[in-house]
């Protein structure tokens, strides 16, 4: 019974990470959707724990919380996969174009810097970096984040993920 409680509880999830985003969205709130992520988890984990310590006899919270973790974590990858990848944006502007094709330079000329400028509006607006003239520079905590990064891709193993070589 313990299991089909972390089922419930993902179910909740589920249902509540995506109400959050589209609330957020309409309200304007100035939560990112990491966040509202991580509040869905919280408060879909809590009520499933409150629920089986009071309907489950004896309620295993590891088991529950097993098939939480598991669960919730295959959405959060997902949800990232999707949520800001360039190379998804290319393909939805491609499908949405007549004929569902464009070249490759109207791609790089129209579609890319948008997609960048997005992006650094994202690292200015969290005060990772800052505009310099026309050039942008890593604040004190973009540099420290950016040591945090190159860390945990040491840890991991992660070398030169060569996304956006653009030498040729």
């Amino acid at each position: 019974m313990s299991f089909a409680i972390g089922l419930f509880a993902v179910v909740v999830f589920a249902l509540l990470a995506p109400a959050l985003q589209l609330m957020a969205r309409s309200r304007a709130w100035p939560l990112g959707a990491v966040t509202l992520l991580a509040i869905a988890a919280v408060a879909s984990h809590g009520l499933g724990v409150t629920l089986g310590i009071f309907a489950v006899p004896q309620f295993q919270y590891w088991d529950a919380a097993s098939v939480f973790g598991f669960f919730v974590m295959a959405y959060v990858f997902a949800f990232g996969a999707v949520y800001k990848s360039v190379s998804l944006e290319i393909l939805l502007g491609l499908v949405d174009r007549p004929g569902r094709a464009a070249p490759l330079s109207e791609i790089v000329e129209k579609q890319v810097p948008d997609l960048f400028r997005g992006r650094i509006e994202n690292l200015v607006d969290s005060g990772l970096v800052e505009p310099d003239g026309p050039r942008f520079m890593a604040t004190p905590a973009g540099r420290n984040m950016a040591r945090h990064i190159g860390r945990l891709r040491r840890a991991f193993g992660i070398g030169d993920t060569s996304l956006y070589d653009f030498s040729d």
